[in-house]
């Protein structure tokens, strides 16, 4: 086979195998919140939205116009507040339109609610024995916020915004909308549309105490220690023998 038809070939496997495998690519959304949960509360929160998402929903200070330029200290002053760290925002573009990426540190995640970007949510974080549990609401922009639709992104009906949490220990429960991916990874999808008319997204995360990373951490000395005291025991077991010949030559 001419080398040109075996690349077009093996381009075609790949893509048919990409397709056999459920979609491997990363889905396209106009909105997305992510919270990368801790269990003492606090949390690392990334926002990665068009600019006319963000102007339609959150009332975002900006001109979200492909040809302005991009306005980090306002996107940073809007996400700012008190005990959060916001990182200067960076800037991506699709379709001919600026995507803002946000990410912001605070020691307690049931305070996202009384930032302006966030406030449309109520945050819950409660501790029952060993299971603790996450519940966030996310309701209608608050009234006087001007809700419309973001004219680029208006251009088709399939446009989509994401909920995305990253839970610390093992999910016991979720009531998400998609699979849980890699085990702790958990998405709720909603509709642009729906989203800017304010249908409510309700969100449950019921969760182990303790954390992966301690766990397996735990897990990693017991097999340390399991190796070290077998190692001691074989060596225990040479000298002995080394003992025993030596009396028996005497």
């Amino acid at each position: 086979m001419p080398l040109r038809r075996w690349w077009v070939a093996a381009a075609l496997a790949a893509v048919a195998g990409v397709g056999g495998c459920g979609s491997l690519l990363p889905e396209r959304y106009e909105y997305v919140e992510e919270i990368e949960l801790s269990l003492d509360g606090s949390a690392t929160v990334r926002v990665s939205a068009s600019e006319t998402a963000l102007v339609a929903l959150r009332g975002a200070p900006i001109d979200p116009s492909p040809e302005s330029r991009p306005d980090r200290e306002a996107l940073r002053a809007f996400f700012s507040g008190s005990g959060v760290t916001v990182q200067t925002p960076t800037f991506s573009r699709r379709d001919g339109r600026r995507f803002a990426h946000i990410t912001l540190e605070l020691d307690d995640v049931r305070r996202l609610g009384s930032l302006a970007p966030f406030n449309w949510s109520t945050y819950r974080l409660t501790r029952s024995g060993d299971v603790v549990v996450f519940r966030q609401r996310v309701g209608a922009p608050p009234k006087g916020r001007s809700a419309r639709t973001p004219a680029a992104a208006s251009r088709t009906t399939s446009e989509r915004v994401a909920f995305r949490m990253q839970i610390p220990s093992r999910v016991l429960f979720e009531n998400a909308t998609t699979d849980v991916l890699r085990g702790n990874i958990v998405v709720w999808v909603q509709p642009l549309a729906d989203r800017l008319a304010g249908r409510p997204v309700d969100i449950e995360v019921r969760m182990e105490s303790e954390s992966i990373l301690r766990n397996t951490l735990l897990m990693f000395a017991a097999t340390i220690v399991a190796a070290a005291a077998t190692f001691a025991v074989v060596i225990w077991s040479v000298i002995r023998r080394g003992r025993r010949a030596n009396d028996a030559e005497v």
